[in-house]
Order: C-alpha cells, then sequence, then structure tokens
C-alpha cells in the first residue's frame, strides 16, 4: 500500500510516525514522510527530518521523505490524490475534558476533504 503520513512537528504527529512506520513495516507498505510547515510547531522542519531519519534507520521499509510546502491540509490531500496515495495518516485529536475529539485545523481540513482513506493515529 502507498501511504503518505503527514507530520507537522507536534508530539502526535511523532507518535503517528512511530505507529505509522510499525505497520507499514509488518505490512509491507511503501511510506513517504511528508514534513508540513506548522507555525504552532515547537520543531523545525529540519529537527523533525532528522528525528524521522534517525526512527526510519531503525526499520527496513521502503520509505522517502519531502519537505512540503503552503498550505498543510490542502497540500496533503492534494498530494495524495495526485500521486496515487491509498492512505493519508495524520496525527491528532485530543480528548476534551468532556470527553469529545478536539481536532487540529490540518487534521480537520485533510479529514472533511480528502477523497483518500485518511487514519486519524491519537
Amino acid at each position: 500500500m502507498k501511504v503518505l503520513l503527514g507530520i507537522g512537528g507536534s508530539e502526535d504527529s511523532i507518535q503517528a510516525l512511530e505507529k505509522t512506520v510499525d505497520r507499514a513495516e509488518s505490512a509491507g507498505d511503501n511510506l513517504t514522510v511528508a514534513i508540513l510547515q506548522n507555525p504552532n510547531a515547537d520543531r523545525t522542519p529540519d529537527e523533525i527530518e532528522s528525528q524521522v531519519r534517525e526512527y526510519l534507520t531503525d526499520h527496513t521499509i521502503e520509505s522517502s521523505i519531502r519537505h512540503v510546502e503552503g498550505d498543510p491540509g490542502s497540500m496533503l490531500v492534494d498530494i495524495a490524490e495526485s500521486e496515487g496515495y491509498e492512505k493519508i495518516v495524520i496525527g491528532g485529536g485530543q480528548r476534551s475534558p468532556m470527553g469529545k475529539i478536539q481536532l487540529g485545523q490540518i487534521a480537520e481540513f485533510v479529514l472533511l476533504n480528502s477523497h483518500t482513506t485518511v487514519t486519524l493515529v491519537r
């Protein structure tokens, strides 16, 4: 399966990286990690790439890393649809004190606008 993982540098996206790589390794998926520009992230895109590369070296999967500029949500949807990805994976979704899920802007946009299957890792 051809999988596109969007990472913006939040802790949620790093957890999504770990879970997605583990799943891709066991399933034989081809993984592309898209490093997104996220102004709310604590890490720079170069720091994110370094962390992704470090994590990928410990696993034996077909993978590539690319930097994505522009609006993160719409770019993920465009890339997935124009390049034939079968799944988009994104991190996100915190529970409110009332128990309802709260989505970030990127996750909400992708979930509402993608014609490609989306997996939200929480």
